[in-house]
């Protein structure tokens, strides 16, 4: 049995985005419970050269979205990234939640060739969709969702491994 791209890609997307959000709901109700202003995690870093923790989740959403959209073909939704509050975050990742899933797998699926090019920091990057999908967007994604969950951990957000993963 092969491992379509559709099913590596946007259910994935899905189920870690959903699992950020659990995530960010319990950073949410930390912050109130502990009195903490919500702009303190939400401007939080790993170190001082790293991107806060609300970037963080702007940037995993960018390649979730984009991901999807790319390997299908459609335009990639540009987002304004302004999110300044948990509940702007938590929209935003229900918006590119429903986005991800408004795909069906035949439009995925076969994308393994497809010519991917896109401009990041200011380097052109080309790629086929397989080669995208595994070495570009996947780890990208898991980097910045991860990043964001050590920031909120690292800040006391009471969270584990089990909060990250989910419920498979």
């Amino acid at each position: 049995m092969s491992l379509s791209m559709y099913d590596a890609s946007a259910p994935r997307f899905a189920r870690m985005l959903r699992n950020l959000d659990a995530i960010l709901a319990r950073a949410q109700s930390h912050a109130a419970v502990k009195k903490i202003d919500p702009a303190v995690l939400l401007g939080a870093r790993l170190f001082p050269d790293m991107l806060p923790m609300v970037k963080q989740v702007q940037i995993a959403t960018d390649h979730a979205k984009g991901a999807v959209a790319r390997l299908a073909g459609a335009e990639v939704p540009r987002y304004e990234d302004t999110e300044q509050g948990f509940d702007e975050l938590r929209a935003r990742l229900a918006k590119t939640i429903a986005f991800v899933e408004s795909f069906a797998a035949a439009q995925v699926d076969g994308s393994e060739q497809r010519p991917i090019a896109l401009r990041v920091g200011g380097r052109d990057w080309s790629f086929t969709g397989r080669d995208y999908l595994l070495d570009f967007a996947l780890p990208n994604f898991y980097f910045h969702l991860v990043t964001a969950y050590n920031i909120l951990r690292h800040n006391g957000v009471e969270i584990g491994k089990g909060d990250y993963l989910g419920n498979p």
